[in-house]
């Protein structure tokens, strides 16, 4: 399954193809009362990650990631705090498509709601405790240390 591409990223696309196209992104790294980690497994990859999603034109990137992380796993989440705003590395999608992404890294904590794979994007969702998750990319796994970090007090992360 492909995954689902925004209305305007396609209006976009017709207008500059393939070309690079600068994107906001958010990763959403939510915790549950018992301290486990929400995670889901992509359709298009297979890989576990914490929900990741683009942010909207005019969308406050907090509120993207909570309807991220309701649109895909069925569990409403409350961000509570930024934990790192970085650029990942320009990407070629399959079918040609360039996209570079601002990736935002919220934590947030679990309002309601159980796992489950709602919108198609993804195969499984579910909570996992930090010492007991499924693999990981260095990248993810980065993502969500800081993201626990900051949680714990440390500050906002910011490349430089």
């Amino acid at each position: 399954m492909i995954m689902a591409t925004p209305d305007f990223i396609l209006d976009l696309r017709k207008k500059i193809g393939t070309a690079p196209l600068w994107l906001s992104g958010v990763t959403a790294v939510i915790v549950d009362e018992q301290a486990r980690v929400l995670l889901v497994r992509r359709t298009d990859t297979g890989a576990w990650t914490p929900v990741t999603g683009i942010i909207d034109p005019g969308e406050e990137p907090a509120v993207a990631a909570e309807r991220e992380v309701l649109e895909e796993a069925n569990i409403v989440a409350e961000v509570t705090q930024l934990a790192w705003v970085h650029s990942l590395p320009p990407m070629t999608y399959p079918n040609g498509d360039q996209s570079q992404y601002l990736d935002i890294v919220f934590v947030g904590r679990h309002v309601s709601g159980e796992p489950f794979p709602s919108d198609g994007e993804n195969t499984d969702a579910g909570w996992f405790s930090v010492d007991d998750f499924p693999e990981l990319s260095a990248d993810m796994r980065q993502r969500v240390a800081v993201a626990l970090a900051a949680q714990e007090g440390a500050p906002a992360r910011f490349e430089r």
